[in-house]
């Protein structure tokens, strides 16, 4: 592999944007190639082997573009695929995301902590997660909240619409006091982190992000594959909703401010 070669990186839409500006800010001089299922978003409500199939296509997509290494941005296709993915694939690190279960837990060693999990219905049931809250039920208390719908809300891009502020409000109410912090367990979900302050108030955020942006530095250093010097990476969007318009929404979200 070259280190010229592009870092591919998906997800059921535009979420995984999260994850990439992640890995801009880790590995500035990275160039990556990031492609949106956003016809077929959400992934949270489709069957493991509809997301294996998908997933497979969408690799066969970015390895057709000379990848060096693939990036699965969203934890429901992580979970349905990337076992398969990477027995297909064994000459390419191929990299997935989960909630940030380990961090949340860690955070306050010193006593214990109550956090929200918020994701989708399919990450909440999948053995992944199930395997870290039990993993570290001893050093923390998690409450998961499915949030059907909160992504198909995102994906329209007007975060600030009644409908979403609607959502959370009446998701998130129970809850406001009690908890310590929220696990976002949906790449879409850090899109609308001033949202849900505006229920929850000063709250502690979690996600998967840095931790998957870190692991794609040690993976590409293992790999010799790692792109040196000062000169900074380029970024192409992609999605199945192939207009300008969706073109753009992509470009909007990578360089909001959050």
């Amino acid at each position: 592999m070259s280190s010229n070669q592009a870092v591919g990186i998906f997800d059921s839409g535009l979420g995984g944007i999260s994850v990439l500006r992640e890995m801009c800010r880790v590995l500035p001089q990275e160039n990556f190639i990031y492609y949106g299922d956003s016809a077929n978003a959400p992934y949270g409500d489709k069957t493991n082997e509809a997301i294996l199939a998908l997933s497979e296509r969408i690799t066969d997509y970015l390895l057709s573009r000379n990848t060096k290494a693939i990036v699965i941005a969203c934890n429901t296709a992580t979970s349905a695929a990337a076992a398969s993915l990477r027995a297909r694939h064994p000459e390419i690190p191929i990299l997935g995301i989960e909630p940030a279960i380990k961090p949340a837990a860690m955070h306050r060693a010193s006593e214990d902590g109550r956090y929200l999990v918020m994701a989708t219905n399919a990450t909440l049931h999948l053995q992944k997660f199930l395997k870290l809250e039990k993993r570290f039920e001893d050093k923390a208390e998690f409450i998961s909240l499915v949030c059907p719908g909160l992504a198909d809300l995102i994906e329209t891009g007007d975060l600030d619409s009644p409908e979403i502020k609607t959502y959370l409000r009446e998701k998130l109410s129970p809850f406001i006091g009690k908890v310590d912090g929220i696990v976002l367990g949906c790449t879409h979900y850090p899109f609308v982190k001033k949202q849900i302050r505006e229920v929850m108030g000063s709250v502690e955020f979690f996600d998967g992000a840095h931790g998957t942006a870190m692991q794609l530095l040690r993976r590409l250093r293992e790999t010799g594959s790692l792109r040196e010097g000062g000169v900074p990476g380029t970024v192409e969007f992609h999605s199945s909703i192939d207009t300008p318009e969706e073109i753009a929404l992509y470009k909007r979200f990578f360089t909001m401010k959050l």
